[in-house]
């Protein structure tokens, strides 16, 4: 007779412990390609919990912030070397609870190790100025200085890699944490954060709540010990986050929505084009910032095109995540699925065409599980909703355009502005575009996706508001510049120099 498996109960960590939270309320976290799968049971948390939090951070930060960099980094490092070793692991609870496929978790992971090494590298670096003074005898310089408690507020589409971004460099910088992660993607946060634990991280420096928004992310935007606040979600709620640290003028970074596009041009590789637009806007069943889902395509090779992506998405098998066979995943949860099938009903009220699926994907293997067939329409019109508003899910419009200055018009036709990619053999097109894409992110001849952690991410418009993820541009948002003047001369000597 087989036993039944007892899903575990998780706590929050605060001050350097496992602890349950102040609310008997729970949340489940379910595998949203089975949705019998319980994965684990969180707490919800309130605004109580959140306090105690930054409580414990605001204490340790009396310590943390005098501890060297070169010091912090060594922490950083050896959580990089336990991720590296359990990386597998990690992938896995990440698919089970996110649903994308395990070659993207992989990646996911990834990501948050390569960060990890990075900021344990900054540690040695931390670069500040020296400039020459006007005056004799007098040093100039500007060092970095630590700002205080962060409060961290991630997403659940990349639940390591985005946490990591937050986490690593505010924590390398001389801040100490509080995050709260999505209540979709739990466990990844928790890993990440028992494994540096487990790396040395000293008690407070990283507390973690978990919850709903309304319940425990805005109190923790809202407490008046929190200085600084990073969010990664929708625009909708950024303006919310933006609003809530504005009367105390808290540091706030804002990663918030993108409808990001691809032009296909003429003189284009059509099978390297075909294959980024797959992965552009199918990976992650579309759920990921810099999804394509929108692709505009010079006439002269709008009908192959065309036809070649179809056959090519037809194609593409949709199934649970650990199954190696899976090219695409489940949507994270029923009300995600909602309103990818909201917006395929509202694209063909438009009058726009559907030439791939359109449907969710109901029965057999996919009966327990939020899954809906990957969709292109076609011949759409740059005003449709559907190629305006984004959908975050596997929905992908093709629009015809007449050469390179009507795409880049079609590009810029949008209020948003994180990422774009045009395909072309023609060099000077591929400048052209670099400059003149209002985007935060430009790819030649690849997808709209992938980043890469010494460089700036971020976007523009309403997708950011002018600060950046990873690279040195986090260590710009995560410390403030503190100038100094040294003089080295007594007054009397500078007198007679002034005499002189």
């Amino acid at each position: 007779m087989a036993t039944a498996v007892i899903p575990r109960a998780y706590k929050n960590f605060i001050n350097g412990e496992w602890v349950p939270a102040r609310s008997t309320q729970a949340i489940d976290d379910r595998n949203p390609a089975n949705t019998d799968e319980l994965v684990g049971i969180f707490p919800s948390s309130t605004e109580d919990d959140v306090n105690d939090a930054v409580d414990a951070a605001t204490q340790a930060y009396e310590t943390w912030r005098l501890v060297p960099a070169p010091k912090r980094g060594e922490i950083l490092y050896r959580a990089a070397e336990t991720m590296v070793a359990r990386k597998e692991d990690l992938a896995r609870d990440m698919t089970r609870e996110m649903g994308k496929i395990l070659a993207e978790t992989r990646g996911d992971v990834q990501e948050a190790i390569d960060m990890t090494y990075y900021m344990a590298g900054e540690g040695r670096r931390l670069f500040g100025q020296t400039t020459p003074s006007e005056l004799q005898a007098k040093f100039a310089m500007s060092v970095r200085s630590p700002i205080g408690v962060t409060g961290l507020i991630t997403p659940w589409n990349f639940p390591m890699a985005i946490p990591s971004w937050k986490i690593m460099p505010a924590l390398i910088c001389g801040n100490t944490v509080v995050i709260k992660p999505a209540e979709d993607t739990p466990l990844s946060t928790y890993h990440l954060v028992q494994i540096l634990s487990e790396a040395g991280l000293p008690a407070g420096v990283l507390n973690v709540v978990y919850g709903d928004g309304p319940a425990a992310g805005s109190p923790l935007m809202h407490h008046p010990d929190v200085k600084l606040v990073s969010f990664t979600g929708s625009t909708e709620v950024g303006r919310l986050v933006s609003s809530a640290c504005a009367p105390t003028f808290k540091k706030c970074h804002l990663e918030m929505g993108g409808k990001n596009i691809i032009l296909v041009m003429d003189d284009a590789n059509l099978d390297l084009a075909v294959e980024g637009a797959v992965w552009g806007a199918f990976g992650t069943t579309g759920q990921r910032c810099t999804a394509a889902s929108r692709i505009a395509v010079h006439k002269a090779v709008y009908g192959e095109f065309k036809e070649r992506l179809l056959e090519r998405v037809r194609a593409l098998r949709v199934g649970d995540g650990l199954d190696p066979s899976t090219e695409m995943g489940p949507c994270i949860n029923e009300q995600q699925l909602k309103t990818v099938m909201k917006y395929v009903d509202i694209g063909t009220k438009e009058g726009a065409k559907l030439a791939a699926g359109g449907h969710r994907l109901e029965g057999g293997a996919y009966a327990k599980g939020w899954f809906h067939e990957p969709t292109v329409y076609t011949d759409c019109d740059p005003k449709m909703r559907i190629v305006q508003e984004e959908i975050f899910g596997p929905v992908l419009s093709l629009l015809p355009v007449d050469g390179f200055a009507e795409a880049i018009d079609m590009a810029n036709n949008s209020k948003y502005g994180l990422s774009a990619a045009i395909y072309t053999r023609n060099v000077n097109h591929a400048f052209l575009a670099m400059r003149d894409l209002e985007t935060g992110i430009v790819y030649v001849n690849a997808p709209t996706i992938g980043a890469e952690t010494h460089l700036p991410f971020g976007g523009i418009k309403n997708t950011g508001n002018g600060h950046r993820e990873a690279s040195v541009a986090a260590l710009d948002f995560y410390s403030e510049w503190k100038t100094l003047y040294i003089d080295y001369s007594d007054r009397l000597q500078r007198a007679q120099i002034d005499n002189a």
